[in-house]
């Protein structure tokens, strides 16, 4: 029941605004979008490298975008 409590806080930092960057997901409204996040995180930035670049950026974001995109890989792919 916990881990369900801490996604919905996670997924309420993620938010969408057809001005901001094409209506991509973005962090708190700020012009800081999920995908750019998740790009430093896969090519090896620890997180303390993009707080450190983004001081607006609290931990808890990471985790946010981290949980984003779990939640939307998570689907079925059918296979002919």
């Amino acid at each position: 029941m916990m881990g369900k409590i801490v996604e919905e806080d996670a997924m309420e930092r993620i938010t969408y605004e057809a001005g901001k960057c094409g209506g991509r997901p973005c962090i708190r409204g700020m012009r800081i979008r999920v995908s750019d996040i998740l790009d430093m995180l896969a090519v090896g930035v620890s997180t303390e490298e993009i707080l450190a670049d983004f001081p607006d950026l609290q931990l808890e974001d990471i985790h946010a975008c981290l949980t984003y995109a779990a939640r939307y890989i998570d689907h079925p792919r059918l296979a002919a």
